[in-house]
């Protein structure tokens, strides 16, 4: 498949300054498609343009955006301007408070909420409508495997995450017939400069076999076809730490699917 064709002329990443997303902005950059770098801290986003520039000749650009924040759609709506955009990758979203809910004041899971959610469905709705005209296009969401369910120090997280995942399944069955590709991209254990400080943070030991963002950002765009799930590190028909196997999980939403078009109609 060529990437550049069917996901190009450019490509959003949010959450490019490092680990997974920088390693989706090296890979996307080397297809040829040109990237909008997003991220709080715009000096990783700056370098990190000139590499890909240097590198692979494409168009770079950058924009210092809180994607916790409430006008931060806008934002990256007024960041991309009248570009072309056939790829959306929404890897932002990390959990860097790693608190019980009630230990922590409200206003701090309202901004984790307003990035992995609201953050994630406006983009979507946005850049989606536009591949939806265009018939073509693509869009990665970078889960976790907390959104199978929810723990101590994790409620908020894992509750932001399992939106993602049903959010992503329904936007694929809603996209599919227009040539648009989603998938959600659950990840285990991956070796990221956020994981690492809450490992120091926690007093914990770095855990051997992380996967390495390089082959996550690879194995996303191979598996971007292939939605709506792809959990790292099991075959499409294995279940594992998942409750189902993607295999099982396509084979539900598009039996919900055609129960759902039989009450409101297939238009």
């Amino acid at each position: 498949m060529n990437l550049k064709e069917k996901y190009g002329p450019w490509a959003v990443i949010a959450g490019a300054s490092e680990g997974v997303g920088k390693a989706f902005a090296h890979r996307v950059a080397a297809e040829g498609i040109n990237c909008i770098l997003l991220s709080r801290r715009i000096e990783p986003l700056e370098q990190l343009a000139i590499e890909l520039k240097a590198a692979h000749r494409i168009e770079c650009v950058t924009a210092s955006i809180d994607l916790s924040t409430v006008d931060a759609v806008d934002a990256i709506i007024n960041a991309i301007g009248g570009r072309e955009v056939g790829l959306f990758i929404a890897n932002a979203g990390a959990d860097s408070i790693n608190s019980r809910f009630l230990d922590r004041p409200y206003c701090e899971w309202q901004d984790l909420i307003h990035r992995n959610v609201l953050m994630v469905a406006g983009c979507c709705h946005h850049l989606g409508g536009l591949m939806r005209e265009r018939k073509r296009g693509g869009i990665i969401l970078v889960g976790s495997g907390a959104c199978y369910g929810g723990s101590s120090f994790m409620a908020v997280y894992s509750g932001t995450k399992a939106f993602d995942l049903c959010f992503g399944e329904g936007l694929w069955t809603e996209l599919r017939p227009y040539g648009v590709d989603v998938l959600n991209l659950i990840l285990g254990q991956t070796d990221t400069p956020a994981f690492r400080e809450t490992l120091a943070k926690m007093g914990q030991p770095v855990p051997e076999n992380l996967a390495a963002p390089e082959d996550v950002a690879r194995v996303g765009l191979q598996r971007l076809p292939h939605g709506p799930v792809h959990n790292w590190g099991l075959e499409d028909d294995a279940a594992g730490y998942a409750p189902s196997s993607a295999a099982a999980r396509r084979s539900r939403i598009e039996a919900i699917d055609r129960a759902t078009k039989a009450i409101f109609g297939d238009n």
